[in-house]
């Protein structure tokens, strides 16, 4: 399953190219939970091994589309308030412990989580809307998003050109992977199964 969908994530950006990086990192970064470090991955993988992409241009849109993005996220909480987030929250399943974790950081330390958010997948999707429902200034906000954009993209891109010529090794491993997963979740089942049948006796 994963290297389907792996598989399905290259396509789209042979197809799409540029566009699809600027695409889903945007709505990564915006507050929606998409794949946005599978697809830096996937980009500067087909950089190296395929020259379809270049990297400069990945990081460059890349970097672009995030900053973008989270400052869309951050105008979505200055705008739509706490009831905005709260919906936001339930229609994307975020937990309400990554929600007050953001909350609690930014409140602390200001700015600075908004750098450190993009490193980590479930506080990268909250932290602009965050930080605009907690009105915090705008031109902090920008400096660190931009910044943390640059970092996040390059170090993301940069670690996918450097293992490209690993690609072929990765897909074998997701294979691997996917027969593991499929043989923890058929012994999960059959747990459950276990576990419900003692309760019926």
């Amino acid at each position: 399953m994963t290297h389907h969908i792996f598989e399905m994530l290259r396509a789209a950006l042979v197809h799409y190219g540029y566009w699809a990086v600027a695409a889903v990192l945007l709505l990564e970064n915006a507050g929606v939970p998409v794949p946005g470090e599978t697809v830096l991955l996937l980009a500067s993988f087909l950089a190296y091994s395929q020259h379809e992409l270049s990297l400069p241009l990945v990081i460059l849109v890349g970097s672009i589309a995030a900053s973008v993005g989270d400052s869309l996220g951050f105008a979505l909480g200055l705008y739509g308030g706490r009831s905005l987030l709260e919906r936001h929250r339930r229609i994307f399943h975020v937990s309400d412990s990554v929600l007050a974790r953001g909350e609690q950081l930014l409140e602390r330390y200001g700015a600075l989580p908004v750098f450190f958010a993009r490193f980590v997948f479930g506080m990268r999707i909250v932290a602009g809307p965050m930080a605009g429902v907690l009105r915090m200034p705008w031109r902090k906000f920008a400096a660190f998003n931009c910044l943390g954009a640059v970092v996040w993209v390059s170090a993301i891109s940069g670690a996918g050109y450097l293992f490209g010529r690993h690609w072929e090794r990765l897909i074998r491993d997701v294979k691997t992977f996917d027969v593991v997963v499929a043989v923890a979740a058929i012994v999960m089942v059959l747990l459950l199964w276990r576990k419900h049948r003692r309760r019926l006796t």
